[in-house]
This record gives structure tokens, C-alpha cells and sequence, in this order.
């Protein structure tokens, strides 16, 4: 076991998505140290994975690449991907944290030239992409990763096509011989941000999510629409590569369910509003979306973006909830059935391809949530009574846009950083 030296200042930050960056960012910024630790090869979380923001449709580069940099000059935070936590034990200004860190069998000496991906015929499916691809088993997570080091993926490590990554590696880049680290470490205080996942569509039967291959989750479909996707941008069907110019949108699909997600998970109406407009843009005024809505959540300054989406005319909204999705066995079309509570008229509906907007699930569940923090219903943290020095931020909190995320983050940040001034004085 490895003990990693921290200091009475230090403030742990478990999870690196956009919460993650910005709350150690704060704390860092405002001359406290900090370790950010993130589970997968990469900082940028689900933010990363958006083609564009709402309501202004702008990339998510924008604010990432600005974090990045901040992260990157800043001494105070020290970074470690592919780590998680196994334990926290202590007070607040007083807790020792392990960490188990996964080998990326890269070491820092990665250029990122990417010939040993060239030299490996393996493959994996992309998370990036949520499995809708493949990549090479050896891999740079995606353009904009952090740090910007290739992975060698366990599932080669000890057979031909490891031993062709390192022969590539002009730097000496490739270590095959990485073991698993512990570290052990003191914080004073820490953030838990580890962040969303999307509901597990398969559990929401009716919609045969699994079954029928031109049935997606609005994630999916977000990653086909963006030109980094594992279309290159084209809005086609998984079963035939057929362009799906006419697309049905399914609002709370897992969300506001007492059969799965109790909760409203706040951003799915906004995102298929959004995702409208990837279609308009795709394919102009031969788009056909089709939104089946309870109603339509977007409040503050999203009324506006709604207002605009109505008014356009390749945008049809149905308020209906879907009762079930059955596919047509010549063509592969997913076929809607429900009722149209307005005038309550039955339809059975075609079209191209089914986007179910699928409800944001805390990603707290099944990880190493320190015993002191307690769960609502919906399975996010909530806020400790008994003083401890442990604090949520953004999702994994509540159901949250990108916003608001960074909103939370900063006022864990701001906590954080209280239990650090106050051990300081005390030990003064």
C-alpha cells in the first residue's frame, strides 16, 4: 500500500464530470489543495458525451476546454483517472480515504501519437458512444481527453495483440507490467460527485428497448448526431442504416414512474426538444419529429427555446403517454400505440426510428457511498445532519442540467472549504 502525502488543507473530490472539475476548481482556486479522482480513463463525465448544450446549441467544448486549461495550470490539484474509492473513515478535518487505482498500462511518457492503436486488429466496444461501435483495444477515450494519454484495454493484456501495442510505442510509452496501486490518503473534507447514468431501458418492457433494434435512448441518439458519433453525424437507423428522418420522441420513459424512477429527471423534455433541432438541421424541412409528452418542463430561460421549437413546423407534439411500442415485421418501424388525451383519440403510429428519453439515475448507487451520507427515494445523497465533512454535488444530488450542476458544485466547494479554514485554526 502506497501513502500519498496530503496536507491539513486537502479536499478530496471523488468524480470527475463537470461537477467534479468545478468543485475542484473552486476549492483550488481559492488556494486549497486537491485531489480529484475519476473512475474512468478520462475527466469530462456525461457532459462530454453531448454533441450540443440547450438551449443555446452550442458544443460542449466550450466550457470543457476552459476547465481543462484551468485544471492543467493550476498546481493545487492533482489528478488520478482510473481510480476509485474503497474506503473513508474519520471526522470531518480528519478522514483517511483508500483508493484503488486500475493500471492504463500508458505511462506519462504517451505522446498521443496513436500507433498502437494502428497496430492492434482488437476490438471493444466504444463507450464513448455507449456501445454503438467499435474502437481499437487500444484507445485515446476521445479528442478532448484528460490526460491525453492512450489506454491499453485488460481484455489484451498477456496476448499478441498487447505485445503489438508495445512493439509500436516509439517513447517506451506502453508498460504491460502495471500492477493495481492502493493509495491511502488524509483529506479534510470531501466532495462527492460521481454523477448520473441513464435509466436501464431494457427494465421498461412495453417499449422493447433491446428487442427492437430502432428503439434508442435520447443518449444514443444524442452520439449519432454528433460528426465524432459512430455515424460521423448521420441521424440513421440501427437496423438497416436508413435515414430516420421521421423520429418519435418519448418523454419520461423511466422517469415519473412508480415502477421506475419516482422522480421528474428535469433535463429528458429539454434534451428532445433540443434534438428536434439536430433533425431540422440534418435534414431540413424533410424532418418529421413527433414528441409524445406528458408536458413539456422547461422552465426560466428555457421558454423561450420551447417557444421556438413549437413554432416550428417539422415539430409535431402528441400529449400522450406511450402505452407500447410493437415493431413492423417487413419494414423494422417501430409502431407506437396510445391514446391522444386531447380529443382521447387512439393512434398506432410509424416511424422511423423511437427515441425514448430515458431518466437520470444517480450513479451513487452500488459504489463505496460513505456510511454518514444518507439516500432519498430516488437514490441521491442527501445532506449530512451530524457534521460530518463529507458533501454532495451536482447529480449525484439531484436530477440537474449542466447549469445547475456547476451551481451545486460550487456551493460544495464553498462547504468544503469552511471545514478546511476551520481545522486550519484549530490546529493553529
Amino acid at each position: 500500500m502506497m501513502q500519498h502525502v496530503a496536507t491539513e488543507q486537502t479536499i478530496l473530490v471523488v468524480g470527475g464530470g463537470i461537477s467534479g472539475m468545478t468543485a475542484a476548481l473552486e476549492a483550488a482556486e481559492c488556494g486549497k489543495q486537491v485531489i480529484l479522482v475519476e473512475s474512468s480513463a478520462t475527466l469530462g463525465g456525461r457532459t462530454a458525451q453531448l454533441y450540443r448544450y440547450f438551449p443555446k446549441l452550442c458544443h460542449p467544448t466550450c466550457g470543457l476546454e476552459i476547465n481543462l486549461r484551468r485544471i492543467r495550470a493550476n498546481r493545487n490539484v492533482r489528478v488520478h483517472t482510473l481510480a476509485e474509492v474503497t474506503a473513508i473513515e474519520g471526522s470531518a478535518g480528519d478522514y483517511t480515504v483508500n483508493l484503488r487505482i486500475a493500471p492504463r498500462y500508458v505511462n506519462s511518457a504517451c505522446t498521443a501519437c496513436g500507433e498502437c492503436a494502428k497496430a492492434v486488429e482488437a476490438t471493444i466496444p466504444n463507450p464513448w458512444n455507449y456501445g454503438m461501435d467499435r474502437m481499437p483495444a487500444a484507445y485515446l477515450p476521445h479528442a478532448m481527453a484528460y490526460p491525453q494519454r492512450f489506454v491499453i484495454d485488460p481484455s489484451i493484456i498477456g496476448t499478441p495483440e498487447a505485445d503489438k501495442a508495445k512493439a509500436a510505442c516509439r517513447y517506451g510509452a506502453v508498460d504491460l507490467e502495471m500492477q493495481p496501486e492502493t493509495l491511502t490518503l488524509k483529506a479534510a473534507a470531501v466532495i462527492w460527485a460521481t454523477g448520473w447514468k441513464p435509466y436501464d431501458a431494457a427494465k421498461i418492457q412495453p417499449y422493447g428497448y433491446g428487442r427492437f433494434r430502432n428503439v434508442i435512448t435520447s443518449v444514443e441518439f444524442e452520439r449519432l448526431a454528433d460528426p465524432h458519433g459512430p455515424t460521423r453525424g448521420r441521424i440513421v437507423r440501427p437496423s438497416d442504416g436508413k435515414e430516420a428522418k421521421n423520429v418519435a420522441f418519448i418523454q419520461c420513459a423511466g422517469s415519473r414512474d412508480e415502477n421506475h424512477l419516482r422522480h421528474c429527471s428535469r433535463i429528458c423534455c429539454m434534451a428532445s426538444l433540443k434534438q428536434t433541432q439536430f433533425m431540422r438541421e440534418a435534414f431540413g424541412d424533410g424532418a418529421q419529429s413527433t414528441i409524445y409528452y406528458i408536458d413539456i418542463r422547461a422552465i426560466d430561460r428555457f421558454e423561450d427555446f420551447y417557444r421556438k421549437v413549437q413554432a416550428d413546423a417539422t415539430v409535431k407534439f402528441v400529449k400522450s403517454k406511450v402505452a407500447r411500442i410493437e415493431e413492423h415485421r417487413a419494414s423494422g418501424d417501430p409502431v407506437l400505440h396510445g391514446v391522444d388525451t386531447e380529443g382521447y383519440k387512439r393512434y398506432a403510429s410509424r416511424h422511423d426510428l423511437a427515441v425514448l428519453a430515458i431518466g437520470m439515475e444517480p450513479s451513487v448507487r452500488g459504489s463505496a457511498i460513505p456510511s454518514m451520507m444518507g439516500e432519498d427515494s430516488g437514490g441521491f445523497l442527501v445532506p449530512s445532519l451530524d457534521g460530518a465533512g463529507i458533501f454532495g454535488a451536482g447529480c449525484a444530488t439531484n436530477a440537474l442540467d449542466v447549469n445547475r450542476a456547476v451551481q451545486s458544485a460550487t456551493a460544495a466547494a464553498l462547504r468544503a472549504i469552511q471545514i478546511v479554514n476551520r481545522t486550519a485554526r484549530a490546529e493553529a
